[in-house]
């Protein structure tokens, strides 16, 4: 059976679709690291910040300095040309998933599933010879050109792509989206300002269909796009879908890189023509050796183990929040990386108190004193940053003089339309807390209901 799957997964077919995915995924990184520095974005999310929040296990990551972070970003833009152009392309493709995977582990302040996504792809596409066909690679080498690539290196980006669809079809199956219609039932009356459509906008049977159409599309896109007759249709919904997206919320670049990648799903046939097309704007003839290198070889056991324990990881880590108790949106325990897209509206506010335990004495802290506008936002509705944040205090008026300060923090939450209620335990000593992959009982438990306030800092 082994052998049967490696004979399938090596088998010859047209390098055009890698290539001209490889085309597209260096043309989308190019233009988004672009539009990142013109917007001065560099500066405000990785320079201007007084402290950072890294991921758990990476916080030996940290920025680089104003000089250094521009340095980094250039960098990332010229190996994101590299990738684009073919050339250079292994050296291009190591650069750009180590510099762009960088930047993101600085501060989870910034994380986003596409940027996720992008780290994903980036690491695939160090393992395939996408320069190999239709390059700068090959004018240079014209002995690299090949034909055919082995059938796997098409295939890993169909299926992660067909995975981040299936999964963010699977997590929309929740009460809130598909019962309540929450948030869009919310956040849709916001645009009936927008022609045509924005009449509709604020009837509550339209937030409905759009949920619940949104289930459906992701649950089921990546089948149809891998069945040759379904597929031109279901490229239109691609399109429309992600369009709808971009104009309602304003999501960035993910919706283009999303309706581009897509793409690969398509017939060989389908990309050698776009290759004429771009090389009829290049004005280029193509540079062959005088004959095509077979390219069929197997596909070899490192590459497939490492294919293989990957694919498994982009199963597993989506269902990591059953491991922990209570409401994933609330407690957010095992919510990012799992391709949980817009599936809620979460609005906070947090009080910080730092308290002498020899005198008894508080302090409120002002949050703006150290952090940023969107660092509150985010500390305020996400335990994990909360205990950074926490931390972050304690060793602050450490350095101050004062020892062992206990910290602790009010927490008020909104969630998906539910009225505002206390995240964490307030009396609770986040000093002494301890990051981990455990659950963290100091989340107080969700309730449908809001509790009625007693007193300062209490619940019923």
């Amino acid at each position: 059976m082994l052998r049967n799957l490696r004979t399938t997964l090596s088998a010859p077919v047209s390098a055009a679709p890698l290539a001209v995915f490889r085309i597209i995924f260096g043309m989308m990184m190019l233009g988004s690291i672009v539009r990142f520095m013109a917007k001065g974005w560099v500066q405000e999310l990785y320079v201007t910040p007084k402290y950072y929040f890294p991921f758990y296990g990476f916080e030996w990551v940290k920025p680089l300095g104003q000089t250094g972070m521009h340095l980094l970003f250039i960098l990332m833009a010229l190996s994101a040309l590299g990738i684009l152009l073919g050339l250079f392309y292994r050296w291009s493709a190591v650069l750009f998933f180590l510099s762009f995977t960088y930047v993101e582990l600085i501060d989870k302040t910034n994380y986003l599933n596409h940027y996720y996504f992008v780290s994903v792809v980036a690491l695939l596409m160090i393992m395939v010879p996408a320069h190999r066909h239709f390059s700068l690679d090959v004018l240079r080498n014209p002995s690299l050109w090949v034909k055919q690539v082995p059938r796997w290196t098409i295939l890993i980006f169909q299926l992660q792509l067909g995975m981040v669809y299936f999964f963010a079809g699977v997590a929309k199956l929740n009460p809130d989206w598909l019962l309540e219609a929450m948030p869009l039932r919310y956040w849709l009356p916001a645009h009936t300002h927008l022609p045509l459509i924005g009449p509709l906008l604020d009837k509550l049977w339209v937030a409905y269909l759009f949920c619940w159409f949104g289930a459906f599309y992701d649950l089921t896109i990546p089948f149809f796009l891998s069945w040759r007759k379904s597929r031109p249709l279901a490229y239109v919904t691609v399109v429309v879908f992600h369009v709808l997206t971009a104009v309602l919320f304003q999501i960035g670049m993910f919706p283009y890189i999303m309706m581009m990648s897509t793409l690969v799903f398509f017939s060989a046939d389908f990309h050698e023509k776009v290759l004429q097309f771009l090389r009829g704007l290049a004005r280029s003839k193509p540079v062959f050796a005088s004959a095509p290198v077979p390219y069929s070889k197997p596909i070899p056991g490192l590459v497939m183990g490492f294919l293989a324990l990957h694919f498994v990881v982009q199963v597993l880590v989506p269902w990591r929040f059953l491991l922990y108790p209570d409401n994933l949106f609330w407690t957010e325990q095992g919510y990012r990386f799992s391709w949980r897209v817009m599936l809620m509206e979460k609005t906070g506010t947090a009080f910080f108190y730092v308290r002498d335990p020899r005198t008894g004495q508080e302090t409120e802290i002002n949050n703006r004193d150290y952090l940023t506008v969107n660092q509150e936002k985010m500390v305020a509705t996400q335990p994990d940053m909360l205990l950074q944040y926490a931390h972050l205090l304690r060793d602050a008026f450490k350095a101050k003089g004062l020892p062992n300060p206990q910290v602790r923090a009010e927490a008020y939450v909104a969630m998906n339309g539910r009225g505002s209620r206390l995240l964490i335990d307030p009396q609770f000593n986040l000093a002494n807390a301890q990051e981990s992959f455990r659950h963290k009982p100091w989340i107080l438990p969700f309730a449908e209901k809001a509790p009625q306030p007693t007193a300062a800092g209490q619940t019923k």
